[in-house]
């Protein structure tokens, strides 16, 4: 592997109170560029002006310092949190997610919140959940039909949100489950562009963003009748959903404060780990020889093998292609001098596809997760320091159940031999016609033919 820090020897001391060089194109054009296209100009762009380069960005003409290089990424995310703001990225999300969301606060009211949040996504939590994640993907999986195109990714996400209505919001029948998979479906389905406007006090008022406020307040009257009825249940200690042990640790929590977390974890866990999971069934279905390995795994319970597949597919397709900071005093980072007020933009998508970094960045490769793992700044799926994701571990956990019941239980082949593009999808990309595979019951498994092409 090259030195991460190949095409910075380039920069001159009288350079450093620069920020570094980048396309001077019209900031509404390179706006639309980057939203629509980043996946293919950052890399180009990366090429031709080295590990670090700038974009400027609407709305504000924001300066957006992208990083592409694995030590200058760890300095990022090991940053001070009182300089590394979230950035602009999560605000666009505040006012669904609501200002007291962990995504949000910042410096000791983040950590603070996080702390709350943190028992109940990790360690021995998880494996409270299995049985019921289990559960629910066999009643989903059952129902798949064969012979015919499948999207993965809309089952996935249908499958994602029923997890979080029962691992997160504890609710698991009734009308309230019902009720809550009606409004919160079209809570997550908002666009774009009413996110991005949603900050607008007078736009709020008309046409879209109207319905959309409609439909939010409507949703948050369904969750605080929740949460209070929660609140008044005398067993909370018996019970193993998020919501139960936020009130149970700390019954002084605010509702307001409740209900902002669920919101969050709901708007972060759902789009993002059904299309992770459909990125990786899809990938495995272009590659009988990978499949067959991981069947065999999921057959024999080899957790470790399909746990690098997983990790593989948010290498090889990353559900987001960069996060976001924004700086609120001067910062030195790869020899430039960054001012307060700059976006600093770690590339997850440039830094996995890198092939000075990973061998064959193009290869769908388990093994690489088994043998030599990447380290540190050159596998950030989910980020990195203070704020890495919070939910990782619970969405690689239930991405493993659900990936071993399918495997299990059926045999996948591509719909199309065209390799599906990326679509950009409001934060995130999607594959472009949904991960569509073709499935049959194991056991009914034609002769294998050749890997597909990529």
């Amino acid at each position: 592997m090259s030195s991460v820090s190949a095409g910075l020897d380039r920069l001159s001391p009288a350079k450093t109170a620069l920020l570094p060089p980048g396309p001077r194109l019209p900031v509404l054009l390179q706006t639309l560029l980057v939203l629509r296209y980043r996946q293919r100009l950052f890399p180009l762009w990366r090429n031709k002006y080295g590990r670090m380069f700038t974009v400027t960005l609407a709305p504000g003409a924001r300066r957006t310092v992208v990083v592409a290089d694995p030590a200058i990424v760890r300095e990022v995310f090991a940053g001070n949190s009182t300089v590394f703001h979230p950035g602009w990225g999560n605000e666009v999300l505040r006012p669904v997610m609501g200002d007291r969301s962990v995504l949000v606060l910042n410096e000791e009211e983040h950590l603070a919140t996080r702390r709350r949040l943190l028992p109940a996504l990790h360690g021995s939590a998880l494996s409270g959940y299995v049985d019921v994640i289990r559960e629910l993907t066999a009643n989903e999986i059952r129902h798949w039909p064969a012979g015919q195109p499948l999207a993965l990714q809309s089952r996935m996400n249908a499958l994602s949100l029923d997890v979080i209505l029962r691992v997160v919001f504890g609710v698991d029948t009734g009308a309230r489950l019902d009720e809550l998979r009606a409004l919160l479906s079209q809570v997550l389905a908002v666009d774009g562009v009413t996110l991005l406007c949603g900050s607008y006090d007078k736009l709020r008022k008309l046409g879209r963003w109207r319905k959309f406020e409609a439909v939010l307040k409507a949703a948050d009257a369904v969750l605080y009748a929740e949460i209070a009825d929660r609140r008044a249940e005398h067993d909370l200690a018996g019970r193993h959903d998020v919501l139960s042990r936020m009130l149970n640790e700390d019954p002084e929590v605010t509702d307001l404060d409740v209900r902002d977390q669920l919101m969050t974890l709901l708007l972060a866990g759902y789009d993002t780990t059904g299309t992770a999971i459909a990125w990786a069934l899809y990938e495995m279905a272009r590659r009988p020889a990978v499949l067959a390995v991981a069947q065999a795994a999921a057959d024999e319970g080899d957790l470790a093998y399909l746990t690098a597949a997983f990790k593989e597919s948010v290498r090889l397709r990353p559900v987001f292609y960069e996060v976001a900071r924004t700086l609120t005093a001067p910062v030195e980072l790869g020899g430039w001098q960054l001012p307060a007020g700059t976006s600093v933009m770690p590339a997850i998508g440039v830094v996995h596809s890198d092939p000075s970094i990973h061998d064959a960045p193009e290869e769908f490769r388990p093994e690489r997760f088994l043998a030599n793992p990447p380290s540190s700044g050159e596998w950030i799926p989910f980020g990195g320091g203070v704020r890495r994701c919070l939910g990782a571990g619970f969405a690689q956990a239930e991405a493993i159940v659900i990936m071993q019941e399918v495997l299990r239980s059926y045999d996948l082949r591509p719909a199309s031999s065209r390799r599906e593009r990326y679509r950009s999808q409001n934060v995130t990309f999607s594959p472009a016609r949904g991960a569509q595979v073709v499935l049959s019951p194991r056991g009914m498994r034609s002769k294998a033919g050749e890997t597909w092409r990529n």
